[in-house]
């Protein structure tokens, strides 16, 4: 079963996913690189499980605190405040 919360994510969230699935670069270097999940406030997997993109912030010239963290079983989520909480947006389950 997969629940899909999208009406949580922001505009520009959503604009981010549509950005990976159709594989255009992204603006921050760090986009695509690998979230590590060292405070382990995702589920824990490999090192190299979660990747990690930047969800712009109107207004601000700089990365900004926002980022969507994707599984590599397609699982997402979204954080507003740089990872110190999340919010499940896509989960699969068994």
């Amino acid at each position: 079963m997969i629940v899909r919360l999208f009406e949580k994510l922001p505009v520009e969230a959503k604009n981010v996913l549509l950005q990976i699935e159709s594989g255009v670069a992204f603006a921050h270097k760090k986009d695509g690189s690998i979230y590590r999940n060292r405070e382990e406030k995702l589920p824990v997997r490999s090192p190299d499980y979660y990747r990690e993109y930047t969800v712009p912030t109107p207004e601000i010239t700089t990365r900004g605190s926002r980022r969507l963290v994707i599984g590599n079983a397609g699982e997402i989520y979204y954080t507003d405040d740089h990872y110190l909480t999340f919010q499940k947006i896509i989960e699969e389950y068994d």
